[in-house]
């Protein structure tokens, strides 16, 4: 036993004696705030423009994928097919990042996106 702390002996009180600290206390805080108030202001972080090119890029090959798929669906011969698909290629990346109006149907987990749209606001 040390510091005055604990039973004198366990010897009879069905414990071994161990002492442990008691972690549910609950210490007075400070009166001052542990941070600065001035910098809790939100700041608008910056896009990655390389997320957003290749968002662009996938998107565009989803729908080539798509007009693949329906082609092949209609048994249309592998030359047409990859004319087609090459010729909507070439338009929507000539198209290029002409989306107005699409911050609207973003999704949460489309970070950057919304920071574009936020930003372009």
């Amino acid at each position: 036993m040390s510091s005055n702390v604990g039973l004198s002996t366990p010897r009879g009180s069905g414990t071994s004696g161990y002492v442990q600290r008691n972690l549910s206390n609950l210490r007075p805080r400070e009166t001052f705030a542990p941070y600065p108030t001035s910098e809790l202001k939100h700041r608008q972080r910056q896009p990655n423009a390389e997320i957003l090119e290749h968002d662009r890029l996938r998107q565009i090959e989803v729908q080539v994928f798509e007009l693949r798929d329906q082609l092949e669906d209609d048994g249309i011969d592998e030359e047409e097919i990859e004319a087609q698909t090459e010729a909507l290629r070439r338009k929507l990346d000539a198209e290029g990042g002409k989306d107005e109006g699409r911050g609207k149907g973003l999704k949460v987990h489309q970070v950057h996106e919304l920071a574009k749209a936020k930003i372009e606001e």
